[in-house]
């Protein structure tokens, strides 16, 4: 079976972005063991990222790049922000480090992650920008399966895990 939409995909990955002096730099993988697993074409994935995997089936190895704007972006200048020191200390808690990433919520209850880039008297800077925004994205891996989706996890919007009953 080839990889189409509504099709659960089971994959290994190796991704690595590029510095500034142009080596490749590793982030992350997925491995035989843990691969990663999905429900094809339903949102869950960089769209481009399934849009290089379309068509492959059981066994083909894959690698492609991703710029920046195919990815989480670029980096927007307007994502940064100074947030009152008074908003960790008030509630008992510490003033966080240069690099640490805390947990912020907005006014809608949407919660997210900043970047500390630096501390002052009064106030902590913050990026809110993703983590992987203004990086090109090269990925390399193995498809280790290709399935149906079964009715629940088209229900769902979700795999089920490689097999289609792991999960709920």
């Amino acid at each position: 079976m080839n990889i189409s939409p509504n099709s659960v995909v089971a994959l290994t990955y190796e991704l690595h972005t590029t510095n500034e002096e142009g080596q490749q730099v590793f982030v992350e993988k997925a491995d035989e063991q843990n691969p990663l697993v999905f429900l094809y074409g339903v949102g869950m994935m960089l769209p481009k990222f399934e849009e290089h995997l379309a068509g492959l089936k059981t066994g083909d190895e894959y690698g492609f790049e991703l710029s920046a704007a195919d990815g989480y972006g670029e980096i927007d200048p307007g994502a940064f922000a100074d947030l009152p020191k008074s908003m960790f200390t008030d509630a008992g808690g510490e003033v966080p480090n240069v690099s640490d990433v805390i947990p912020l919520q907005d006014n809608n209850g949407n919660q997210f992650r900043a970047n500390v880039t630096a501390v002052h008297d009064e106030t902590v800077s913050v990026d809110l920008n993703h983590p992987m925004a203004g990086k090109n994205l090269l990925f390399s891996g193995t498809i280790l399966n290709v399935r149906e989706a079964t009715q629940d996890e088209l229900a769902h919007g979700h795999a089920h895990g490689a097999d289609g009953h792991s999960g709920h």
